[in-house]
């Protein structure tokens, strides 16, 4: 779940706090307040991706941490922390659309392994550890 003033605020739109879900864009002709400007930012190719990351090193993943691929900052951590039914650790983060499945994160200037999952960590008592 989504934490209020790391995940999302005011300044964060839906698409990326991974809210999109809650916007109904069928059908195509439905008009409501701001449907122009989501739209933009849906098919801005610069666009921030909120996903969710699994640690594949060791550490724990905290806010504010830099996301990075190959040595580049491509975004940041908004939450994270130890799971204890994963046995590691998990957090969100708003990064660059497209990173692919990949990163590290930076936790205490070593970049550690991670791995780019869905926001869902668990379904159905067992992992989700892909996109």
């Amino acid at each position: 779940m989504n934490l209020y003033g790391q995940d999302m605020d005011e300044g964060v739109g839906p698409l990326e706090s991974g809210l999109g879900w809650t916007v109904a864009w069928e059908p195509e002709a439905r008009a409501f307040v701001g449907r122009a400007a989501l739209t933009a930012m849906r098919d801005n190719p610069a666009r921030r991706d909120f996903v969710g990351l699994l640690l594949t090193g060791r550490g724990v993943l905290r806010g504010h941490q830099k996301v990075l691929v190959e040595g580049r900052e491509v975004g940041e951590v908004t939450s994270g922390g130890f799971s204890p039914t994963l046995e590691r650790s998990i957090a969100f983060a708003r990064v660059k659309a497209g990173i692919g499945s990949d990163c590290q994160v930076d936790i205490r200037g070593k970049p550690i392994p991670a791995r780019v999952v869905k926001t869902t960590f668990v379904r159905g008592g067992k992992p989700v550890q892909s996109l």
